[in-house]
């Protein structure tokens, strides 16, 4: 409530996240998660094409005009310290591979929610749920979050398996709430806390 002082401190301060640079976070010797550049509009065009991603996401890109404003958009996150967002890129290429974002954060509560894709030729190997985790390691260790959820879909498999690697736990299901192109889905919580998730560690791969 505006203007009605609160009893207990923020668990971040407000400016603790814009008041430096948004910084690349380096996952293993394969990826880093790095702040989006308006030179990735036409792969962010292409990822929207897939099926997959238009199913969960409920979106599609119809120009690479839009995809830089989608990306601009993404960017200004970070200084609003609301909504925090990463491309996830090959090392040695700097192809995308996929997004990791922080989402609905609060710096009182220390908390936001973790949201995710991947282009399908990146799929199947273990690499987003090492993305989601390592994001989380940061979050945590580097930042000062308490708490992360995740929510999905009870329909889409493949995320709830994203979210059980990177150890997040499983909380209870949300009746009809998120509208997708055929109807209400029911949606799956999951959440990570601070002391849950040591410094490092790596979630296996398959090639």
């Amino acid at each position: 409530m505006l203007g009605v002082p609160s009893l207990i401190p923020p668990a971040m301060a407000a400016g603790s996240l814009c008041r430096t640079p948004q910084p690349s976070v380096p996952m293993g010797t394969t990826a880093v998660l790095r702040p989006w550049q308006l030179t990735d509009a036409e792969a962010v065009v292409q990822a929207f094409d897939d099926p997959e991603i238009q199913r969960w996401h409920v979106r599609r890109s119809n120009s690479v005009d839009e995809a830089r404003q989608w990306i601009t958009g993404w960017k200004a996150g970070w200084a609003e310290e609301a909504e925090l967002n990463w491309a996830l890129v090959d090392r040695a290429s700097d192809s995308l591979m996929g997004r990791v974002s922080l989402k609905g954060v609060d710096l009182h509560d220390g908390s936001a929610g973790v949201a995710y894709w991947m282009v399908p030729a990146w799929r199947g190997r273990g690499l987003c749920s090492q993305a989601v985790l390592t994001l989380c390691q940061w979050a945590f260790n580097e930042v000062g979050f308490h708490r992360i959820g995740l929510a999905h879909s009870i329909a889409n498999a493949a995320s709830c398996r994203v979210a059980t690697k990177a150890g997040f736990h499983a909380e209870g299901i949300r009746r009809e709430a998120a509208l997708h192109a055929d109807g209400w889905h029911d949606m799956h919580e999951h959440a990570l806390l601070a002391h849950q998730v040591p410094a490092a560690q790596v979630i296996s791969q398959t090639r």
